[in-house]
């Protein structure tokens, strides 16, 4: 603990950069429980066209992160383009609150918003740029600190916001109260990222790692590898669909309240930051496919669940298994990624992204086929099994190849 500690004491660029992912957690934990809620139910958009809206702003999400990062990175300087990107939360979720609309809402989705997420990759560069000079166990901490810091935010905020939304008519003063924390990620960044998050001067200056570009990626990527990635992609997808249904289940078929959606949340986000620590642990003892095979199983059991749901207590109940199968589903590909082109970390990083988009894309795609056949319980159940399918795709490569 004194390791961790000291590196927030001594070193500004990760204490600043800490703070500044908080924020931005922060922003995302106010206003993604009750976005498709606010969507939906509030301004009026038909599921299809709420899943569309979602599926384009995956896609520019992707292209911008990965985009920022190729040019943040060629220029050996994030300083910048963290403002710029971080403004866009302000001015995204402010036009929401403002002037609360379907076209507004699309609008803040596929543009600044979009342009908003890139902060995330952008935070995680700029302190990688900087632990070339970190001893091993110090840049692992700050790597670590980087995502724990998104992690309480998940555990502390939805539950306030759904707790001041309780008392309030509409939801959309969740984006009033995420564009003032934008704000505040802008002026951290502002005034704690310094000049020591610029090229470092002199000869001994390596070069830092150039980003792979979309041509890069195609080079490498083999039929197998290929498959492998929409593996991965189906199993993260359900975090996209149980992000979609929840909040919808919650206060529909379950009777619930906008703050039981908080509550929920954050009860999944600390048994994800507990059980992150024993899936990290298990996969030292078995595979990590197995270990994610486990864990979409159990995603499934606890999709069906609250797709039969018929009263608050009974999503509580299943949130215990979300909290532990998500924890694996969160962590486990990341490891799983990276170890694809182990010797091309950003290739490796672009898989990242990859990834994130493709399984909001098909996250999207099933809310919308599920909605379409049976409503919010089916779209439900099919994520899960989509899931589970993806598992077993690599299970049957793994068994191929070992």
């Amino acid at each position: 603990m004194n390791a961790w500690l000291s590196i927030l004491r001594d070193r500004a660029v990760v204490r600043a950069s800490a703070a500044a992912i908080f924020l931005y957690g922060f922003a995302g934990a106010a206003t993604s429980p009750y976005q498709s809620v606010i969507g939906i139910r509030e301004l009026g958009l038909s599921d299809a066209a709420y899943a569309a809206v979602a599926l384009v702003g995956a896609v520019f999400q992707v292209l911008i992160a990965v985009g920022t990062g190729y040019l943040s990175d060629r220029a050996q300087s994030y300083r910048t383009p963290l403002i710029v990107m971080a403004s866009f939360g302000f001015v995204g979720y402010g036009m929401v609150w403002l002037y609360p609309s379907q076209a507004t809402f699309a609008i803040a989705l596929i543009g600044p918003l979009a342009l908003f997420h890139a902060t995330n990759s952008l935070l995680f560069g700029n302190v990688r740029a900087q632990t070339s000079d970190f001893a091993p166990d110090e840049a692992a901490i700050a790597n670590a600190l980087m995502r724990m810091m998104i992690s309480l935010s998940w555990v502390l905020v939805p539950g306030i916001v759904g707790l001041y939304l309780a008392r309030r008519e509409s939801m959309i003063d969740a984006y009033g109260i995420a564009a003032l924390v934008g704000l505040a990620c802008v002026l951290t960044i502002l005034l704690g990222v310094k000049s020591d998050t610029e090229p470092k001067a002199g000869p001994a200056q390596a070069p830092g790692p150039r980003p792979a570009m979309l041509p890069d990626l195609i080079s490498v990527l083999s039929w197998g590898m290929t498959l492998r990635i929409a593996g991965i992609a189906l199993i993260t997808q359900v975090l996209t669909v149980n992000a979609t249904v929840l909040p919808l289940i919650v206060t529909g078929r379950a009777n619930g309240a906008a703050s039981d959606i908080g509550f929920l949340v954050g009860l999944v986000a600390v048994l994800e930051v507990i059980f992150m620590i024993a899936w990290a642990s298990a996969v030292r003892r078995i595979h990590l496919t197995t270990a994610l095979a486990i864990s979409a199983l159990l995603y499934l059991v606890y999709l069906a669940a609250i797709a039969m749901a018929s009263a608050p207590w009974h999503v509580y109940a299943a949130s215990v298994v979300a909290g532990i199968a998500a924890a694996g589903i969160i962590s486990l590909p990341i490891s799983y990624l990276l170890d694809l082109i182990a010797n091309r970390p950003g290739l490796s990083a672009s898989l990242i992204a990859v990834n994130m988009f493709l399984g909001a894309a098909l996250g999207s795609g099933i809310f919308a086929l599920g909605t379409a056949v049976g409503g919010y319980g089916t779209a439900s159940v099919l994520g899960g099994i989509a899931g589970v399918a993806g598992a077993a795709l690599l299970l049957a490569l793994e068994r191929r190849t070992g």
